[in-house]
C-alpha cells in the first residue's frame, strides 16, 4: 500500500523544503537485509554523508554490501555486473527520476528479489520551474525577441492568466506545477493512466481521452514518464488536434515525443511554437533541423542541474537508508511492471 505523504527535507536546498513523492511500507517479510551500502561508481562526500546520516555505513563492494546507492544515470551494464557479482544487494537507489535507462537491468529476472527506489518526484521542484519558464517565455515570443536585431512595432504576446494548461503525467512535477500555475488562475487538466482525480487540477482524464483534451489546451506540458508505452505518446494526431495558437513543453523524456512531428508541427504552424529540455535523439546533433525552427526554445536538459538536485537527491537516500535500517517506509519505489 502507498500513502501519499510529503516528506520533510533537511538538507539546506534552494528549493522549497518538501520531497513530492509517495512513501511506500514495505513489509517485513519483503524489506531487503539491511548491511553496508556501497556509492558508485564514485563516492562523493554529499552522498556519503546522506548514508551515514541515515544510519547508515559505507563501504567497498564485498560480501557484506547490502545496498548499493548507483550516482550515474548511465552505466547499466556496468551496474548489472555490480548486481550479478553480489548477490546480497537488496536494495538499489537509483539517481533519477526516470528508470528508461536502466529498463532491462530492471525487468531482468536475476534481479527479482531487490527493491529499486529512484529520484522521483524528488526534483519536482527544479523542473517545474524550468517548464514554468520556458511556457512564459513562449507565450512572451522570447525565442523571437532573443535574436531580434531591430525595435518591433507590431505587438505580440500572451498571458498566462486564465490559460488552459494541459499535463501530462501525474507525478510530483505535474503536482508541483499546479502549485506554481496557481496564481495564474489557469486551468489545469492532468492526463494520466487512470481517472483518479489529481488534487488542485479542474480536471484529471486517463490517457486515452488525451485527443479529446487537445483541442482545447493552450499549453500542453509535458511531464510524464517514459515507458515502453508512452514512447511517442505525442505525434502527428496529437499536433493535429492541437490549436494553431497553443505551445508545447516538454521537459521529462525526449522520446515520448516524435521528433519528426514535432519538427513538421513547427514548420507548417500547427502549432506556434515549442519548449523542449529533452530531446530524440538527445543530445540534439548539430544541424538538427530543430535548431534552425525560429518557434522552438530549446535547452540542454538542464532543468535540473547537478548543483540544483545534489542535496534533493542526498535527502532521499537519506530517508531510504532510514528506511533500510528501520522501519521500510521507502521513498520513491519503482513498479518494475509500470516502468518508473
Amino acid at each position: 500500500m502507498t500513502e501519499s505523504q510529503p516528506t520533510t527535507l533537511r538538507t539546506t536546498s534552494q528549493h522549497r523544503a518538501v520531497l513530492s513523492a509517495d512513501v511506500t511500507p514495505v513489509p517485513a517479510d519483503r524489506r531487503p537485509e539491511a548491511g553496508a551500502i556501497a556509492v558508485l561508481p564514485r563516492p562523493s562526500a554529499v552522498f556519503v554523508d546522506a548514508v551515514e546520516s541515515g544510519g547508515g555505513t559505507v563501504s567497498d563492494l564485498s560480501e557484506d554490501t547490502r545496498g548499493l546507492i548507483w550516482l550515474s544515470p548511465r552505466g547499466a551494464d556496468d551496474l548489472a555486473a555490480a548486481l550479478e557479482a553480489h548477490p546480497s544487494i537488496g536494495w538499489v537507489q537509483l539517481p533519477f527520476a526516470g528508470v528508461d535507462a536502466f529498463t532491462r537491468v530492471i525487468a531482468d529476472e536475476k534481479h527479482s528479489g531487490i527493491l529499486w527506489t529512484s529520484a522521483k518526484g524528488a526534483y519536482a521542484e527544479p523542473v517545474a520551474e524550468h517548464a514554468l519558464a520556458l511556457t512564459l517565455a513562449l507565450l512572451r515570443v522570447l525565442p523571437k525577441r532573443v535574436v531580434a536585431r531591430s525595435w518591433a512595432t507590431e505587438p505580440e504576446g500572451r498571458s498566462l492568466y486564465g490559460l488552459n494548461v494541459v499535463i501530462i503525467g501525474a507525478g510530483g512535477i505535474a503536482l508541483e506545477l499546479i502549485r506554481l500555475l496557481a496564481p495564474f488562475d489557469a486551468t489545469i487538466t492532468i492526463v494520466r493512466r487512470s481517472e483518479t482525480p489529481v488534487p488542485g487540477a479542474d480536471r484529471t482524464v486517463a490517457t486515452d481521452a488525451l485527443g479529446e483534451v487537445l483541442p482545447d489546451a493552450d499549453v500542453v506540458i509535458v511531464a510524464a514518464a517514459l515507458t515502453g508505452g508512452t514512447r511517442h505518446l505525442f505525434g502527428s494526431d496529437e499536433f493535429t488536434a492541437m490549436k494553431n495558437t497553443a505551445y508545447l513543453v516538454n521537459i521529462a523524456r525526449g522520446g515520448l515525443v516524435d521528433t519528426d512531428a514535432l519538427v513538421t508541427a513547427l514548420a507548417s504552424g500547427t502549432i506556434a511554437g515549442a519548449g523542449i529540455d529533452v530531446t530524440d535523439p538527445e543530445p540534439l546533433p548539430d544541424g538538427h533541423p530543430l535548431w534552425d525552427e525560429p518557434r522552438a526554445l530549446i535547452t540542454p536538459h538542464q532543468a535540473d542541474t547537478p548543483e540544483m538536485t545534489a542535496p534533493l537527491l542526498a535527502e532521499r537516500i537519506r530517508l531510504n537508508v532510514e528506511a533500510f535500517h528501520g522501519d521500510g517506509r521507502f521513498v520513491g519505489v519503482v513498479d518494475a511492471e509500470a516502468g518508473y
